[in-house]
């Protein structure tokens, strides 16, 4: 196991006691495993929990004392103050029998030249060719990329980019998009984040948020989600493939 992985490990197996659905722990507690462990930790502590919230899955260990049909997943629940939490499994990942609508490609030549196979490539060309404007059928703009904040029982998150926009019946939305690429998944924990950014960044606008990801043979999927019942649920997916034409 990697570093971090025997971290979040010692750390669950330490406050786990049987039947536990919600654990808590504090960024100390991170350090102190360290310790014990003599493993030598980054200079930022917070890579840890980033780690497993969006990159990583979580030890076998951790995964194996689980109910059935639930998974447990990393959450900030506060400054330095984080929680295993188990939730209904589910995964969002594109349907490979929805139909893929093609357009030209407007992404500049000498940028897409130089550009990684990335998130940043991704966010690139969703803004290069107005693929939020496709998708959400409103006129939209780019607000502000990498964003970095701290939420109200959260703490610290971070949204790879917001978008600003007006739909054909005049009401004003705002956008947090979450790109993936390569066998990156999009997670439920992500969007929920954003739900709770734009309730209270943005509570006069109609918050709509988007996850982007690159499929086969260079295809964008994208996804809009909504609340229900206070679950988060797919609105729309849509796959684009752009064309040199």
């Amino acid at each position: 196991m990697s570093r971090y992985h025997k971290i979040i490990e010692a750390i669950f197996v330490e406050k786990y006691k049987e039947n536990d659905e919600y654990i808590e722990f504090v960024r100390d507690d991170i350090i102190l495993k360290a310790k014990e462990l003599n493993i030598n930790l980054p200079k930022n502590l917070g890579d840890v929990i980033y780690s497993f919230k969006y990159r990583s899955e979580l030890p076998e260990l951790i995964k194996s004392r689980c109910s059935k049909n639930r998974e447990w997943v990393l959450k900030s629940v506060g400054k330095a103050k984080y929680c295993f939490m188990q939730v209904a499994y589910s995964r969002i990942a594109p349907d490979r029998l929805l139909h893929t609508i093609k357009i030209p490609d407007a992404t500049p030549h000498i940028v897409k030249n130089y550009s990684l196979n990335d998130e940043q490539a991704l966010l690139a060309k969703v803004r290069y060719n107005r693929l939020v404007d496709l998708f959400t059928g409103a006129v939209c703009y780019s607000l502000q990329n990498h964003l970095r904040t701290a939420v109200p029982g959260i703490g610290q998150i971070e949204t790879d980019e917001i978008y600003i926009g007006i739909d054909k019946n005049g009401k004003q939305c705002i956008f947090p998009v979450q790109a993936k690429s390569g066998k990156d998944e999009i997670g439920i924990a992500q969007i929920e984040q954003d739900f709770k950014l734009c309730e209270y960044k943005y509570s006069n606008l109609i918050c709509i948020p988007i996850a982007v990801q690159f499929m086969d043979d260079g295809v964008v999927s994208m996804f809009s989600f909504t609340k229900q019942n206070n679950e988060i649920n797919v609105m729309e997916e849509k796959h684009y493939k752009l064309l040199d034409i």
